[in-house]
């Protein structure tokens, strides 16, 4: 089964000259700045509300296979939703001095940019990127 998620046209400025909380958009600016400066990629829509940088194929143990972003966000109504494809198991001292936060298996929850310290943000975000590039992850998260 393919991933129903994919590359779409839309623009993901306008998309987020949507979002209504204005905190929010205007972190999601900055975190779309940061991807946008670490990858070398442009932001690039992924189904209706993820902003994707960057794509690489992923495979399950399974062996179900299929294309996501190499890192992307989306600015949800309860958190901002920040995609560390390796996961988190390889950053442990940086997730415990990260601020107030929650994850998911690659999904990392966070209110607002201030809650966190951004250079540690920065620093998982280019860690995990070098990775994928590099295929230095055997799997999905």
């Amino acid at each position: 089964m393919a991933n129903k998620t994919q590359p779409t046209k839309a623009s993901a400025k306008k998309f987020l000259d949507a979002v209504e909380n204005e905190q929010k958009r205007e972190d999601s600016y900055a975190i779309l700045e940061m991807m946008e400066r670490i990858t070398g990629e442009k932001a690039v829509m992924w189904g209706d509300s993820i902003i994707g940088f960057g794509s690489y194929t992923y495979k399950y143990a399974s062996g179900r296979t299929g294309d996501w972003p190499v890192t992307g966000f989306s600015p949800r109504k309860s958190s901002l939703t920040i995609y560390i494809m390796t996961g988190f198991k390889d950053y442990l001292k940086i997730m415990k001095n990260l601020g107030k936060h929650k994850t998911g298996s690659s999904c990392l929850y966070i209110k607002k940019l201030d809650d966190i310290e951004l250079k540690l943000l920065e620093k998982l975000i280019v860690d995990s990127v070098k990775r994928i590039q590099s295929k230095q992850i055997d799997e999905c998260a």
